[in-house]
């Protein structure tokens, strides 16, 4: 963490846009602070819900980098007896990732998990025909189970509904989820590990109504096929949780009709169902920063409109069952999009979809952990896809490990996203976002604007055995310094804890391995303690605020 004194602070502010609270700042901008205050309160019994560790989860699929050159490289100086690279294992260790789906994607429609178990120089090298990659199977189920146990991670495992079947399914549940004494689970003793694996959550399927997809299928026959595998999973294990292939975005033409005619035939069998989306600053914005600030809305709309149709079905089919969401793929993805960055050329692990992130994704990155948390009520499950070298925080080369810009605001959600989520109603100042234009997605649909956006987006947790609170927002002003105005209704903040923002005055600077902390966050001045507070915030930024209560 980079840290500044008060001097190098207000230095540096008309450098970067920090925000300043020196008295000749307030006499010079005085007039224009009192028009840009935006005041909520908080409220400890106003709570939304108590978040579920698994909402800040990540997402490692077999392609690319993400697995091999990423966590497995045995090759690697910092290679363990394992073959994990141990590097990117603390960095994983530390953040605290509390749930990773694998292993896929894609790519799981095609997978076969019976080659990727077993003495490896019997392991076939094969075709992925979602990437155009060669697999070879080095790593795979036991091996994700013994680095997902290192690093202090559940796994989330991702089943193949494209080639696969519902018998497919249930067998590898019996494989890593019953003790002994059965063909499966003696066939994984047989390959040392004796103790079951107790992989508790499952994506039934990957973005099954693509066309992209391995095995694409219509709603009503996913649907269908789901409701089977969940019985036959569930014979096996009857504690495992099942979520259902939802719509793979809102750009999508049968986006909401899939979803609501997949429940329909397997609402009862399931317990969650899943929800992807990425964004980017493109023709959907129309390259306008401005509106790019405001695409976290989009995912509070998704989720909205999901939950509606979650409910919809749940009240038709008079069930008493309430169904969470999972939105195990979510992240800034519209540069590697393309050409070889998705083509990998029937080559061992090819450099696919290694997005470069700036200053302006890593924003738009703390804004839709806003938005998670505000539905933690029913987002019980999300992951940011990727983790490692695919559209991911953390990078890799021979000599180390480089830390995206959208490590940091992911790294605040894993770490101050906990305890309760509070229901809180910002007024303040906004600007209009009318209409937005076509999506990235070749198939893809133009989804209507937001109309009025409020300039700061506000989100606030509430730890009470911790006994503190954290304010997380997003200053959507590309411009301006803006002013949050916190009035505490039965909570009494004693001290600041800590106080971090990214910001800076290039929204298009990234970090490199030549130039590793060019964005990195900054510890800005304490703002006075009490029952009203005043938070300057700096144009473009992050920031989140934690108190002692």
């Amino acid at each position: 963490m980079k840290k500044v004194s008060r001097r190098q602070f207000l230095q540096q502010a008309g450098r970067t846009g920090l925000a300043v609270t020196a008295a000749s700042a307030l006499g010079r901008f005085g007039i224009a602070q009192t028009q840009r205050v935006t005041r909520v309160t908080i409220d400890s019994n106003r709570q939304i819900s108590e978040i579920n560790p698994h909402l800040f989860g990540s997402f490692l699929e077999q392609l690319g980098r993400a697995i091999y050159e990423g966590i497995y490289d045995p090759k690697s100086k910092f290679a363990d007896a394992d073959g994990f690279r141990t590097d990117v294992m603390k960095e994983i260790h530390d953040l605290g990732v509390p749930i990773i789906r694998w292993p896929g994607g894609n790519f799981v429609s095609g997978y076969h998990w019976l080659d990727g178990v077993g003495p490896k120089k019997d392991r076939p090298a094969v075709l992925d025909r979602a990437w155009n990659t060669l697999e070879t199977n080095q790593f795979g189920t036991n091996e994700f189970i013994t680095w997902a146990r290192k690093v202090g991670t559940e796994p989330l495992f991702g089943l193949n509904f494209g080639t696969g079947s519902a018998e497919d399914a249930a067998a590898l549940v019996e494989y890593c989820n019953v003790e002994k004494g059965t063909k499966w689970s003696d066939l994984r003793r047989s390959h040392g590990y004796e103790k079951p694996h107790n992989v508790k959550y499952w994506c039934v399927g990957n973005e099954m109504d693509g066309p992209w997809q391995i095995g694409h299928m219509e709603a009503r026959e996913y649907g269908i096929k789901a409701a089977d595998a969940a019985r036959q999973m569930r014979a096996v294990d009857e504690t495992v949780k099942l979520v259902a292939c939802g719509s793979s975005g809102p750009f999508m033409p049968t986006y909401i009709t899939w979803d609501r005619t997949v429940l329909e035939q397997c609402y009862e069998y399931v317990d969650g169902i899943s929800l992807h989306r990425y964004w980017g600053n493109t023709d959907e914005t129309g390259h306008d920063s401005q509106k790019y600030m405001a695409m976290n809305l989009a995912m509070d709309r998704q989720i909205e409109e999901i939950i509606s149709v979650c409910d919809a079905v749940r009240a038709q089919k008079r069930s008493g069952k309430q169904l969470f969401l999972s939105f195990d793929e979510w992240n800034v993805w519209y540069r590697a999009r393309s050409g070889d960055a998705v083509n990998g050329r029937r080559t061992e692990a090819p450099h696919l979809l290694e997005e470069p992130y700036n200053l302006e994704d890593a924003l738009l990155v703390g804004g839709l952990v806003n938005s998670l948390m505000r539905h933690s009520d029913r987002v019980k499950v999300a992951c940011l896809a990727q983790l490692v070298n695919v559209i991911a925080p953390i990078m890799t080369n021979k000599d180390g490990v480089l830390r995206n810009t959208i490590f940091y605001p992911y790294s605040w959600g894993l770490k101050y996203g906990r305890g309760r989520a509070l229901s809180i109603e910002p007024e303040g100042p906004s600007y209009e976002v009318a209409s937005l234009g076509k999506p990235i997605e070749d198939i893809g649909l133009a989804v209507p604007g937001f109309g009025k956006v409020q300039y700061l987006d506000v989100m606030a947790t509430y730890q009470p055995e911790q006994k503190t609170a954290t304010i997380f927002a997003l200053n959507r002003d590309l411009e301006n310094e803006q002013e949050l105005e916190l009035n505490w209704h039965d909570l009494t903040p004693s001290r600041v804890i800590a106080f971090e923002t990214m910001t800076g005055s290039d929204l298009k600077a990234l970090n490199t391995f030549a130039d590793p902390k060019k964005v990195v966050p900054q510890t800005a001045p304490s703002p006075s303690v009490g029952l009203k507070m005043s938070v300057k915030l700096p144009a473009r930024s992050y920031s989140v605020l934690t108190l002692a209560l």
